[in-house]
Formats: C-alpha cells, structure tokens, sequence
C-alpha cells in the first residue's frame, strides 16, 4: 500500500501554497495610478479642510504614499498565500510612534489605507465613488462654522467686588456666558469664562480691562478642546 503519511513538506509544496497569482504590469501600473490620483484627491480634502494650528505637508505627502502603499501591498498578498502570511508577520512588528492630536487626521489615515485596499482588491468604482462621496461629506461638515463663534475670557480680579462687577458687565455684553474654572488665591481672583458673542465685536473687553480691581483680560479663541 503506498505510504499515506504526510509530512510538512509535503504540506508546503502543495500546489496551494505554491500557486502565485500573475499580476500584470499593465494591471499594476493602473492600480498605482489610481492609488496616486485617489491619494491626491484625500491630500486636497485634508488640504481644505485643515483647521489646525501648525499644517505640516508631510502628513498630506504622506496620505498620497500610503494610499500607493497600501496598494501595492495588498497586490502582493493577493497573489500568494504563503507571501500574505509572511507580510502579516513582517508587518505586526511595525511601531508608530507619531501621536497623532487631531482625530480627524486618524479618519484621513484610514481613508488612505482603506482606498488602498479596496483598489487592490479590484473594486475600482468602489474606490472612486467611496472616495468622493467622503470627500464631499468632509468638505461640507468640517468647514461649516458654527453660527456663534466660541471664545475663552480669562479674567484677574483683586476681589470679589471687582469680580462680581466684571461678571456683570460680561453679561450684558455677550450672548452667552459659562463659568468653566475660577482659581482663588491672596489678592487674586482669576476666572476662565466660556461665551458666545453677540457679533464681531470684541471691543467690550477694553472697556472691561479699564475696571477698578481688574488687573487683566485675556480673549482667546477656543477649539472646544478645553484644558483645565
């Protein structure tokens, strides 16, 4: 009777394992371009709707590279099963260190790698209406501004007399007003105040800085991103 034992090399030379998928240059050079063209329509979205402090084009250059990464990876593991269990090896040792601070630049990342992998895998309208589609919905909810623009009053008082004067005249002068810290110490009284303007007009805060027993009045812009 012929042996029937298997053993592991004949599990790794089964035709299976073996098999490696053509992929042509033609194929290739489509699916990197388009990677390039969809990385370049997420690096302009990222572009546009960029509301940060500090915007660094590394990190638009980098969403380009890693669509065109993704890509060409995902080409490579669909070929052979054997390479797709060695790449997820490889790459499970990969650390990012980089923090990333913004949220929404995590949603652009995943954007990229996710266009990647849905155009390597052949799904081309997929990726071109996916990728408009959340184009638009960035570009139309990210740049939409809010009606009444946040801002943080930071204000010095020498006493509670001084204070309760200052609070009243804030309200008078702007729509909305929110207590979001107040710091006590010897002679000092410092508060942080959320509020909402009633326009453009930042000019009561001149008047305010002019009281009696205030000592200073700090306007500042705020993100929603509140540190207290």
């Amino acid at each position: 009777m012929p042996n029937q034992t298997t053993n592991f090399n004949d599990i790794f030379k089964s035709s299976f394992l073996n098999d490696i998928t053509n992929i042509s240059i033609v194929d290739t050079a489509i699916a990197l371009l388009l990677a390039f063209a969809i990385g370049v329509f997420i690096f302009f979205v990222y572009k546009k709707t960029f509301s940060g402090v500090m915007y660094s084009s590394g990190f638009g250059v980098t969403l380009i590279a890693l669509t065109m990464i993704t890509t060409l990876v995902i080409l490579a593991v669909t070929s052979n099963v054997v390479l797709s269990l060695g790449m997820v090896g490889a790459l499970s040792i990969v650390r990012f260190r980089t923090a990333i601070k913004d949220p929404l630049d995590i949603a652009f990342l995943f954007w990229a790698i996710a266009a990647g992998i849905v155009l390597a895998a052949g799904m081309i309208p997929l990726a071109l209406i996916g990728s408009i589609l959340i184009g638009v919905v960035l570009l139309v909810f990210v740049n939409r501004k809010p009606h009444f623009n946040p801002y943080v009053l930071s204000l010095s008082c020498t006493d509670k007399d001084a204070e309760e004067k200052a609070r009243t005249f804030i309200k008078e002068n702007v729509r909305k007003m929110a207590v979001k810290s107040k710091t006590v110490t010897k002679n000092n009284i410092e508060l942080n105040l959320e509020i909402r303007l009633k326009g453009e007009e930042v000019g009561f805060v001149n008047t305010l800085s002019d009281f009696s027993g205030v000592t200073s009045a700090v306007l500042v812009s705020y993100n929603g991103d509140y540190m207290g």
